[in-house]
């Protein structure tokens, strides 16, 4: 039976809970196409199956921030997902904040070997600094799903550079997050 990912893409095209916007990027729409690009990537390999939170670029959940998080809790956990994957990109006041990370529910999760097996491949493929894997139980997506679950930061929304690398090569994060799926289940 293949493993079955729940793909969130943070946010909505927009609000309720719309994501964070500077210099003309959208984390909204990034993380709509990451997403994309890794269900294309899982739904390519027998040995998963894939759900997508926005199946579409226009697709709005929820009518505010908590029925938009609640609907995507309740889809994973219905759908019995193996694991949940949420895409976000950071933002700060500081330009020059870089790098990848990751957040959990607690440090003794089974989620913690998947956050960090995605962000070391996040980190060799688009050469970006790992920040870290962080427990953050107060995470509605965290706290209230059924399975293992992951919210990634791919990088910072806020820095020139970064904003540009993952708007332009969405391929490459999502061959990141796959990678590292892989050798989480230990397929590669």
């Amino acid at each position: 039976m293949p493993i079955r990912v729940y793909i969130d893409q943070g946010h909505n095209p927009v609000n309720p809970n719309a994501g964070a916007e500077w210099m003309g990027y959208r984390e909204q729409d990034i993380t709509y196409a990451v997403g994309r690009a890794l269900y294309r990537r899982l739904e390519a390999d027998p040995g998963f199956t894939a759900r997508l939170s926005r199946p579409t670029p226009t697709t709005v959940l929820g009518t505010s921030n908590t029925t938009s998080l609640q609907y995507r809790v309740n889809d994973a956990n219905a759908w019995n997902a193996d694991i949940f994957l949420s895409i976000h990109t950071n933002a700060s006041d500081s330009s020059q904040a870089s790098g990848s990370e990751a957040f959990i529910y607690s440090n003794s999760s089974p989620a913690k070997p998947l956050a960090e097996d995605i962000l070391e491949w996040l980190r060799y493929l688009t050469g970006l600094r790992t920040r870290g894997v962080f427990s953050r139980p107060g995470l509605y997506v965290l706290r209230k799903t059924t399975m293992p679950a992951v919210l990634i930061e791919l990088g910072f929304i806020t820095n020139p550079g970064e904003a540009k690398l993952m708007s332009d090569n969405p391929e490459l994060f999502a061959d990141g997050i796959y990678r590292g799926i892989l050798q989480y289940y230990g397929m590669n």
